[in-house]
């Protein structure tokens, strides 16, 4: 009888968020068509070297967006990143002074700020187009999400589109590749019905230059640690409006090996709980509701299942488990265009994230962009040996 009333707070839970994001999925215009990709659009990009796929990702954009200025901001000590823009220069005929293809080898940022927003106020003075797209180094922009966002900003500051992630096959890549997977139209699109965005997904989104510069630009976020918050509260601080799309970028990421995924998911678990700690108490139940108590249910089913195993048990969780994946089926398909389920992983990856979360509360130190930080609160974190 507990596992079957588990299972239908688990399944309700996963039902009401999974329709909401289905209907705000649906109810995403068509992307106009763009007779250039890109026109109007300048591209930034905060480069790390040390990923194999970063040149492949790189010159997919380029191809992508034929008619994109591109920027590429490079730390100056990192060789191997330079090595890999001027190759992709000189292989596109964008290595003259100006061009479409930007190189900026940038000075590194001081301690207490923000590697990425160090790069990016760096680099708006040689921005030429009017829609600044900020893109992470290992995300894909495909046209027609371009063209979505491009749509979003006729009545919007700023829009994001929603993360999904390519794995490699093995096994530190797949349980990655499910986290975000499973969860991104979960965690962004349900919430709309209610309420605007209270943050943006910072690997891909776009806004105005001009209302960019209005606001004071990327400097005075400089000591935010969580350059996604930051930017939202920026844009919502000054007036604008966030709209997030539901159309998806897609993210190429080499996970090395399980003590990388888990520094990435570390990361991300402690930036989330900065961004809970900035949110209303009300909105603070809701999201532990929606997105906490899922997980610690289906762990829950899979112990009684376990510790106590009966015909009743066990097919309460196999029927979990089977609805969980068709619902998840028909949302990705809906968003991605194909349904990006993993029968052994996704369930595995779900049931980590209350250890994730756990790893997070007690462990305040990551490593970022190769540096290793303390971190204290959203504007209070140095840089250890």
């Amino acid at each position: 009888m507990i596992s079957l009333l588990l299972a239908l707070l688990y399944l309700g839970l996963f039902a009401g968020k999974a329709l909401l994001a289905l209907r705000a999925a649906r109810r995403e215009p068509p992307a106009p068509l763009q007779s250039e990709a890109g026109a109007g659009v300048a591209v930034v990009q905060a480069i790390l070297s040390g990923d194999p796929r970063l040149g492949a990702v790189l010159e997919a954009n380029l191809l992508e967006l034929p008619a994109a200025q591109f920027l590429w901001l490079v730390d100056a000590d990192d060789e191997v990143a330079q090595t890999v823009c001027r190759d992709l220069q000189a292989r596109h005929g964008g290595s003259e002074p100006g061009g479409r293809l930007g190189l900026l080898v940038l000075p590194p940022p001081a301690d207490g700020h923000n590697p990425k927003l160090h790069k990016l106020a760096l680099a708006r003075p040689a921005v030429r187009e009017p829609v600044l797209l900020v893109l992470d180094d290992d995300t894909r922009m495909p046209a027609a999400t371009l063209a979505a966002l491009l749509q979003k900003l006729g009545a919007a500051d700023l829009a994001t589109s929603l993360p999904g992630y390519l794995d490699d096959g093995r096994p530190p890549s797949r349980l990655l590749a499910q986290f975000v997977n499973n969860n991104a139209a979960l965690t962004y699109l349900p919430l709309l019905a209610f309420r605007p965005p209270v943050t943006i997904n910072g690997m891909a989104y776009a806004l105005h230059c001009d209302f960019l510069d209005a606001a004071g630009g990327f400097a005075p976020l400089l000591g935010h640690l969580t350059d996604d918050l930051a930017v939202a509260e920026h844009v919502l601080a000054a007036g604008g409006r966030i709209e997030q799309s539901a159309r998806p970028h897609w993210v190429e990421t080499t996970v090395r090996d399980f003590g990388h995924y888990l520094r990435m998911m570390h990361r991300w678990f402690l930036f989330a709980l900065l961004l809970l700690r900035k949110q209303p108490l009300p909105l603070r139940a809701v999201i532990a509701v929606l997105h906490a108590l899922p997980p610690l249910l289906l762990a829950a089913l899979l112990a009684i299942a376990a510790l106590a195993p009966a015909p009743l048990t066990a097919g309460v969780l196999l029927a979990v488990l089977a609805l969980r994946a068709l619902g998840l089926a028909a949302l990705q398909r809906s968003i991605y265009g194909r349904p990006l389920h993993s029968p052994l992983t996704s369930p595995a990856s779900e049931l980590l994230q209350p250890l994730h979360l756990l790893h997070a509360l007690c462990w305040r130190r990551i490593v970022w962009r190769k540096r290793r930080y303390r971190v204290r609160g959203e504007r209070h974190f140095t840089v250890v040996p």
